[in-house]
C-alpha cells in the first residue's frame, strides 16, 4: 500500500491526470486499504467482493431492525 501512497503523492503533486489501478487485492481489507492509499480501481477476485457484500453483524441488525418494526406495526 506504500507504492500505492507513493504513486497517489507523485501524481498529485505534478498534476499527472491518470488512474491508479491497485492489483492482486486478496481480502476486504486490502480493498479498504487500497481506496484509503488513493487506488482509483481494483482488480478484485469475485469471492473478495462477496466477502464485502456480506457480514454477520449486518445480517443480525437488520433482522433486529425488521423484527422491531413488525413489533410496531402491531
Amino acid at each position: 500500500m506504500k507504492v500505492i501512497r507513493d504513486i497517489r503523492t507523485i501524481y498529485n503533486n505534478y498534476g499527472f491526470k491518470t488512474q491508479i489501478l491497485a492489483a492482486s487485492i486478496r481480502s476486504p481489507y486490502h480493498a479498504v486499504e487500497a481506496a484509503l492509499a488513493g487506488a482509483d480501481v481494483a482488480t478484485i477476485p469475485f469471492a473478495v467482493i462477496e466477502k464485502m457484500l456480506f457480514h454477520p453483524l449486518t445480517d443480525i441488525g437488520l433482522k433486529r431492525f425488521l423484527d422491531d418494526w413488525n413489533k410496531a406495526q402491531k
